[in-house]
């Protein structure tokens, strides 16, 4: 992939219900509660493959799904994604991106987004 070069993005998207309780804050967020997180993940690429593909839906979507599997009906504090940092909405979109980045390569995984609700998201990339 080369500056300037004319760019292909692939966005999928999934969900998870989890939950957690976040230490230190004040306010109704420090108690049990749970959320059904969307999650969107964007990949880029500069080359098609001979189908014009630069990559497919259906593989990109059960990728993810692997990665989510371990977080998705899970109690986030007691994973041990979690185990010395709250599980926030940034610190679960970066576990997520760095489980999903491997898993697209040679595709370079361009971000990951979570909404925690309908108005409020996290995008985190590296």
């Amino acid at each position: 992939m080369s500056g300037g070069a004319a760019m292909f993005e692939v966005i999928v998207k999934d969900h998870i219900a989890s939950a957690h309780r976040l230490a230190g804050y004040e306010g109704p967020c420090k108690d049990l509660h749970g959320h059904t997180w969307h999650v969107e993940a964007a990949v880029v690429g500069d080359q098609l493959d001979d189908v014009g593909l630069l990559a497919d839906f259906k593989v990109l979507k059960n990728k993810l799904k692997d990665v989510l599997g371990p977080v998705d009906h899970a109690y986030l504090n007691d994973l041990p994604a979690f185990k010395g940092v709250n599980p926030t909405t940034e610190n679960l979109a970066r576990h997520i991106y760095r489980a999903f980045a491997p898993a697209v390569r040679p595709l370079k995984l361009k971000h990951v987004r979570v909404w925690e609700s309908e108005t409020a998201s996290v995008i985190y990339y590296e």
